[in-house]
């Protein structure tokens, strides 16, 4: 008897021990990485997250930040893509994925650019950043300057490339990541680069072969970048658009290369399965006219700020929009002024709001105007 209670005693203490590991397992199953999140970039609502703010090596991740800075002094007319980029010694000297640049070696804008987005080349990537930059330290100022004004705030750029063997201060998060994928996306001419599976530069001397796999096995990818170094393990920011939605998956930390892809592959399907974008049907006759007190236009009809989208989870029913809108407002008002809002409701719930603003300056009436009106009708 006494033998019988303690082998269902150890049986007990061997399923206790083991239940917590098996559910451990099974999340880990799902999102095989130190670090993950997915994210509409559409709306910027982040749909799953996993120890997204901790600060981790992004590798060659950090690379989206070089792209961005290129391609918005493309946009600004700072440089063109037929500009022509000599090579310097400390381009040159940049290890690991690389096109085996020269010093003095002259290539375009284009060809560093498709180089480094493909294929990932650090030493691309350093003759980039110093024709943008000036030099590499101006340009990596510039990195850092950029990702305060997008809302990094736990990220801190120490190079261009990602590099991290002599690096000392140099990390991001997936949260970040995301944030700077998701300005990446905006500019159109990014995906001419990060969805080529292969091409070549030398006149076909010198393959490039696109280091991001999904490129060519995930349905509806755009971009953008993988990145691994043995401090930071596999990572990539992975982005995809199917049915007019676009969502990023950032996944850093993972321990083997098939790990990073299937676990971001498995968060945009995620995201495709449950998720959906809807756009705002404004009935402009429940926005109500607003009167203006002291002003030489007595009231205003307030607009939408923005037709935004928003997210929610697909099949969701009883969207419906609440208006609440100022009764009086007090002159001078300036165009772009709130005087309102509308929320979005889903099954009771709220999922967004649009901000209802003046549409014109109206000027507070003076005295003078008051006697000048008066004299004017006499």
């Amino acid at each position: 008897m006494i033998m019988k209670k303690t082998i269902i005693a150890l049986f007990l203490s061997v399923i206790l021990t083991l239940t917590p590991f098996c559910a451990f397992a099974k999340q880990e199953d799902e999102v095989k990485a130190k670090s993950a999140v997915l994210m509409c970039m559409d709306t910027g609502d982040v749909i799953y997250q996993k120890n997204e703010k901790e600060h981790l090596s992004p590798a060659s991740v950090t690379k989206i930040m070089t792209i961005l800075l290129v391609l918005e002094a493309l946009d600004g007319g700072k440089i063109k893509l037929d500009d022509k980029v000599t090579t310097s010694a400390n381009a040159v000297e940049m290890g690991g994925s690389q096109i085996w640049l020269e010093q003095g070696e002259v290539m375009t804008v284009d060809e560093l650019l498709k180089a480094v987005v493909i294929a990932s080349a650090n030493d691309a990537c350093t003759a980039l950043g110093e024709y943008v930059g000036g030099s590499s330290s101006g340009f990596v100022k510039m990195m850092n300057e950029r990702a305060k004004e997008l809302g990094c705030s736990d990220t801190n750029f120490e190079n261009c490339n990602g590099l991290d063997d002599t690096a000392t201060n140099h990390y991001s998060c997936a949260y970040d990541l995301a944030l700077i994928s998701r300005e990446v996306m905006k500019h159109k001419e990014i995906e001419k680069y990060s969805t080529v599976w292969l091409d070549s530069l030398r006149g076909g001397k010198t393959e490039l072969n696109n280091t991001n796999k999904l490129v060519n096995t995930y349905n509806g990818i755009t971009g953008l970048k993988t990145g691994t170094t043995s401090n930071a393990g596999f990572c990539v920011s992975a982005t995809a658009r199917r049915d007019g939605m676009n969502l990023v998956a950032v996944v850093l930390g993972s321990d083997t290369s098939e790990d990073r892809f299937e676990t971001a592959a498995k968060l945009l399907d995620k995201g495709f399965a449950e998720c959906e974008i809807i756009k705002p049907n404004i009935d402009k006759k429940k926005i109500s006219t607003v009167k203006v007190k002291g002003g030489k236009v007595k009231s205003l009809k307030p607009v939408a700020a923005s037709s935004d989208k928003f997210l929610v989870k697909k099949g969701s029913q009883n969207i419906n929009y609440k208006y609440t809108v100022a009764d009086k407002v007090t002159a001078p008002v300036k165009k772009g002024d709130n005087l309102g809002k509308i929320s979005v409701m889903s099954d009771k719930a709220k999922i967004g709001e649009i901000a209802l603003v003046a549409p014109e300056n109206v000027d507070k009436i003076e005295l003078a105007s008051i006697f000048s009106d008066i004299l004017t009708k006499i």
